[in-house]
């Protein structure tokens, strides 16, 4: 079974994520910390919807920071695509087509996503329990990497 199709079987099961952010030398952001939330999934014509939301604790901080997201993900034959629908569907922002890897459980993105400047590329490693997307966004003022694990 390929990738792919793996993860498209894997994606109604998720109920909770948990991420690492950490800033290089280069960031002018330094939100560095650790979040954890849950997930919904829903699923209708266009995919499924990851309707995300936790908190953030920022490192060296003891407040925490809410957040919700909603991402959509819809398979292909050959890909995933992955969108942003943080001001709604019909204001959904492309992230990037998730293709095979270079072995049977990982996905990398196609191509760099571009928002202004910044640079998005991320790689998906499915597991037993669900799986490792990574991402590193690089740019004039920008230094993330973010790793987020959804089980």
């Amino acid at each position: 079974m390929t990738a792919i199709i793996r993860l498209t079987t894997r994606l109604t099961a998720i109920r909770q994520l948990t991420f690492t952010a950490t800033s290089g030398a280069m960031s002018s952001c330094q939100w560095t910390g650790k979040g954890n939330g849950r997930v919904e999934v829903v699923s209708d014509s266009d995919g499924l919807r990851f309707y995300e939301s936790g908190t953030f604790n920022l490192r060296d901080r003891s407040a925490s920071v809410a957040f919700t997201n909603v991402y959509r993900w819809q398979p292909l034959e050959d890909r995933i695509q992955l969108y942003h629908e943080r001001r709604g569907s019909d204001q959904a922002v492309w992230l990037l087509d998730l293709i095979p890897g270079d072995d049977e459980n990982t996905l990398v993105s196609a191509i760099p996503h571009l928002c202004g400047d910044d640079h998005y590329a991320a790689r998906l490693t499915l597991d037993a329990q669900g799986f490792t997307l990574c991402w590193t966004i690089r740019g004039p003022r920008k230094e993330e990497y973010l790793a987020y694990r959804y089980q």
